[in-house]
């Protein structure tokens, strides 16, 4: 089966018994309108919402979705395979093998002329062109409704079939032969009905010429020259005026005595031809293509200088300091400036290109080329060197005879020709830097603008300029301009369309382009439609604007490419689209996709240079908000849940080969790695894949990059009805907790807990759920709730009893008597350390027994912070015995609060300092925010108040980037005591009132009575 939009819709049926293809005209109009909006987007998901625009315009009726199902069902009924109309989650997708639409069809006879008109192999562009519009059978998508949509594409097509007629006349021009004859009535058709189209004129003019009939081909010429001046006010172009020159001096006498033809056109008067074929009339001319006097057939007039710019953006904001820039490198006095402008599709490289050109026009009076190099254009083949060559050379009046064949010979004829002028160059679009070198000038006087998605790295010399999408203020002034929607300025719609198009200056446009087209649209609902993600891009399309078309350009021509990073590619975007994480390192992608590093690596270096993927920190990866809807899209229900699997079981065993390295050998690590009933089987054959970290730096540098995609993972699946990806996410929570703890990742804490809690008590695991109660109540310690963290201990440890688990009871008792601790309630307190120290003691735990010790020096320290110290000390002599860097860092820190009670800062700053530089890089947030918090008083009570200062300023700005609320209403609390120690009275009372903000809430009573008690003195 074959489908042709080349006319209206229709579906081809293969020939049977050698005959032709039955074309079978789709009847029902709805079903038309359905099989045209499934082929303007084969191959890829076409979302509802879409299908219902184009079948019902703005108003679907309430039957819709009943009714657009119902069409479906018949279009399949028309195919072949009713396999090939698929339904996804968020639409259809009707699947093309290649050469079965004749848009393809028709396109690579396209590509195929082309390169056949630029070679001069006059049969084969006949033959391609002849190819070609066989196909056509009238305007395509005729007979449906503007909602479908397609502008910029049916243009596009009856732009490439002009093309076509062009090179198919230019190549019958050339070959000659009895062909000529017929070629006038068609040609005469065509000037008829594309009056100011000079290339079918000049054809014209030499077709009479050719067959004898000069006095029609020169009236030809003066009724298009009276045209173009009297409505346009301009002369026929270069190739007009060679055509006329040609016709006045009755040159096809002398083509036929030489032999000659050329694309221009030649042959003889009478239909006969030599045998040499097409060959260069190099004695035609008595000028050679140089400034002056090129190509204008008229001896003495100078042509005007080249004039290409397009017109200059209308809305242009912002970009001052990236526009300054330019100016600056273009304006320079180095030889031979270059400026490469990049970015991703749609972010306004050609607009800041030509913004920036119109404005330094003057500062090349010799001209300004622009050229389209369609290395990123839906639809579009990009231009090969010697093609963009072909057309500059053209351009600066070069006969196309006298333009070598060769590229290096066409660049260095481009050279010679820009040497001694002063030119800027526009090159728009570039697809690599090998398509832009040759087309450098050697003029010290000319510049070139450069505009690619790719930096063009390879580009030597270049200065590079990358773009990034606009700010938010400068987003909301194009939205405003854009729109003529002046009431914008300000309102909530405004920042939420601008947030909702990621600032991308394209997807802006196409939002004003909406608002101004339908007046009754408001930027409410608008944005209320961009909410949906899985169809936000289906809205960010109008008439030819598409942010959709424009991104699919670079995956597509990766997935088409025959080079392996350029494939691995695109399966890569695929697989981010999947699984949707907030950045990407190359480990994970390679596990996805089960190839090496290395070959992910180079798959992401190819996404970065195609601008689809950002490089946010070394190694880190993630793509633009409108990408990240785009990979989406590609990516299947299939691919996702396979991908999702594969992920969990990667995290959860590189979280396991974390808590190996962060926490020290024991029962602690030991209890940790044991599964509990939820876990799936296979987990220890995927931590044997992983390989072991270094050391706990390590470890804790992969979690620091990580942490945020395993949150958003265990948020996702928590609730996942698949019981093993949900066991995975309690199983990967459990791991990857210890890691949180320590660094003190208090929002994260919250989420892989309460994730883990959920799933434990749906799956009914009872270890599972009590390790997530635990891990809750560390979380409410750290953040001064311990009446909270001490209900959430209980029930765990009541868990572990039913279970019979001894060290986890020790360790629940241990916990217990440390939060008691804390609330006063000293008592309760030292009957659960003693219990914990007896289990310690039974289960031969050191390490549990060094733990205890030093929660009973606490406790002890209230009455009596001698014995404390001696507590303290023994808690430190287990920790040396058994490297426990934890238990030996903590027991200076407790050491030092000891003294400071007793009023010794100068015993007690030495083991806070020893405390923290036996910690390290081991990270333990909690035991090091409250060292640094006595360092400080001990610095303050020194005097020493600029260490202090800086050592409080320190342990803030630690805090804050934890979110660490609780910690850092203590520290506002100490710097307010030095500011106000310094005399800078109302400073110090708006940090505590900032800190009696923060600890509000928290069981920290002494802190906030004296905060209060502060805040009550007058100043």
């Amino acid at each position: 089966m074959r489908f042709g939009l080349l006319g209206p819709p229709v579906l081809f049926h293969d020939a049977r018994e050698g005959g032709r293809d039955d074309a079978r005209v789709v009847a029902s109009p709805k079903s038309r309108v359905l099989l045209a909006a499934l082929l303007l987007d084969a191959g890829r998901v076409v979302s509802v919402e879409s299908l219902k625009d184009a079948l019902w315009g703005g108003a679907p009726p309430v039957s819709a979705q009943a009714s657009l199902h119902n069409h479906i069902t018949r279009l399949r009924r028309m195919l072949d395979d009713p396999g090939r109309l698929r339904t996804v989650p968020s639409g259809y997708v009707l699947r093309i093998d290649e050469g079965e639409l004749d848009v393809h069809v028709f396109d690579a006879h396209v590509a195929e002329a082309r390169a056949a008109h630029t070679g001069r192999d006059w049969r084969r562009v006949v033959r391609e062109c002849a190819g070609a519009l066989a196909l056509w059978r009238g305007a395509p998508l005729a007979g449906l409704p503007p909602e479908v949509g397609g502008y910029a594409f049916a243009q596009r097509l009856r732009e490439a079939r002009l093309l076509l007629l062009e090179w198919r006349y230019d190549a019958e021009l050339a070959l000659g032969g009895p062909r000529l004859h017929e070629l006038v009535p068609e040609l005469a058709a065509l000037t008829v009905e594309y009056p100011l189209r000079e290339v079918y004129h000049r054809q014209l003019m030499l077709a009479l010429h050719r067959t004898g009939r000069q006095a029609e081909a020169l009236a030809v010429h003066r009724e298009l020259r009276t045209r173009l001046v009297g409505r346009l006010g301009i002369e026929p172009g270069p190739g007009v005026r060679e055509a006329h020159v040609e016709v006045l001096r009755g040159a096809a006498g002398e083509r036929d005595a030489k032999g000659s033809g050329d694309a221009e056109g030649s042959g003889d008067a009478k239909g006969s031809r030599g045998d040499k074929g097409s060959r260069d009339h190099q004695g035609s001319r008595d000028h050679k293509g140089s400034r002056g006097t090129k190509g204008s057939g008229e001896p003495g007039r100078p042509d005007p200088s080249p004039a290409q710019l397009p017109p200059p953006p209308t809305h242009f904001i912002g970009r001052a300091t990236v526009r300054d820039a330019l100016h600056r490198t273009l304006t320079a006095p180095d030889p031979y400036p270059t400026a490469v402008i990049s970015g991703m599709a749609g972010v306004g490289k050609s607009a800041l290109a030509l913004h920036v050109a119109h404005q330094l026009a003057e500062r090349f009076p010799d001209g300004q080329l622009h050229l389209d190099l369609h290395g990123a254009t839906p639809g579009m083949t990009p231009l090969t060197p010697a093609q963009a060559l072909t057309t500059l050379l053209r351009d600066l009046g070069t006969e196309p005879c006298r333009i070598p064949e060769r590229p290096e010979a066409a660049a260095a004829l481009l050279r010679s020709l820009l040497a001694p002028s002063r030119t800027l160059l526009v090159l728009d679009d570039a697809a690599s830097a090998a398509q832009v070198r040759p087309l450098l000038p050697g003029g010290a006087g000319c510049g070139v603008i450069v505009t690619s998605r790719s930096p063009l790295t390879a580009l030597d010399g270049a200065a590079r300029f990358p773009l990034a999408p606009l700010s938010d203020e400068e987003s909301a002034e194009l939205l405003r301009r854009a729109s003529g929607r002046d009431g914008l300025d300000g309102t909530d719609a405004a920042r939420l369309l601008v947030e909702l198009t990621g600032r991308l200056p394209l997807a802006l446009r196409v939002v004003a382009a909406r608002l101004a087209a339908r007046r009754a649209l408001t930027p409410d609902a608008l944005a209320g439609q961009l909410t949906a993600a899985d169809v936000r891009l289906h809205h960010l399309e109008y008439d030819d604007l598409s942010v959709r078309r424009s991104l699919a350009v670079a995956h597509d021509a990766l997935a088409a490419s025959g080079r392996e990073a350029d494939r691995d590619a695109a399966r890569t975007l695929v697989r981010i689209g999947a699984l949707d994480l907030p950045t990407y390192g190359a480990p994970l992608l390679a596990r996805l996709a089960g190839t090496s590093e290395h070959r992910t690596e180079a798959a992401l270096d190819r996404l970065l240079d195609v601008a689809l993927l950002e490089e946010t920190t070394y190694g880190r990866y993630a793509p633009h908000d409108l990408v990240r809807d785009f990979a989406r899209e590609r990516a299947g229900e299939q691919d996702t849940a396979t991908t999702a699997d594969t992920a969990l079981h990667w995290y959860a065993a590189v979280a396991e080969r974390v808590l190996v390295a962060i926490v020290e050998p024991g029962s602690d690590r030991d209890d940790r790695r044991r599964p509990t009933p939820s876990q799936p089987g296979g987990h220890a054959a995927h931590v044997d894949t992983v390989a072991p970290f270094a050391g706990a730096e390590e470890a804790f540098a992969w979690g620091d990059g990580e942490l945020e995609n395993v949150v958003a993972l265990a948020g996702r699946y928590a609730d996942d009805p698949s019981g093993q990806r949900a066991g995975l996410v309690a199983t990967l929570a459990r791991l990857i907790f210890p890691y949180a703890h320590r660094r003190g990742r208090v929002a994260e804490m919250e989420v892989l807990g309460q994730a883990g809690l959920r799933v434990a008590r749906r799956l009914g695991d009872a270890a599972a759920e009590a390790y997530a109660l635990v891990d809750l109540a560390g979380l409410h310690f750290l953040t001064g709730r311990q009446n909270d963290a001490l209900a959430l201990n209980d029930r765990a440890l009541a868990i572990w009893r039913r279970l019979d688990h001894p060290s986890w009871i020790r360790r629940c008792l241990n916990n217990r008597g440390l939060l008691l601790d804390g609330l006063g309630r000293h008592t309760e307190a030292g009957e659960a350390l003693e219990r914990s120290l007896e289990y310690a003691r039974r289960l031969d735990d050191p390490y549990g027994e060094a733990v205890t010790h030093s929660h009973l020096g606490n406790l002890v320290e209230h009455t009596d912070p001698r014995a404390a110290i001696e507590r303290h000390r023994r808690s430190l002599a287990l920790g040396d015995e058994i490297g426990a860097v934890i238990v030996r860092h903590s027991a200076h820190c407790n050491i030092g609060y000891a003294h400071l009670r007793l009023g010794q800062p100068a015993a007690a700053l030495p083991h806070f300092e020893e405390s923290l530089r036996i910690l390290g890089g081991h990270g333990d947030w909690h035991g090091e925010s409250q060292t640094r918090l006595g360092l400080v008083r001990a610095l303050r009570l020194l005097g020493r108040a600029g260490r202090a200062a800086r050592e409080c300023a320190e342990l803030l700005g630690r805090a804050d980037a934890r979110a660490d609320h609780y910690t850092g209403g203590l520290a506002r609390h100490q710097h307010g005591l030095l500011l106000r120690e310094r005399g800078h009275i109302g400073e110090a009372r708006e940090e505590w009132s900032l800190a009696l903000a923060a600890l509000d809430g928290t069981d920290e009573q002494a802190v906030v009575t004296e905060l209060r008690e502060l805040l009550a003195c007058p100043d």
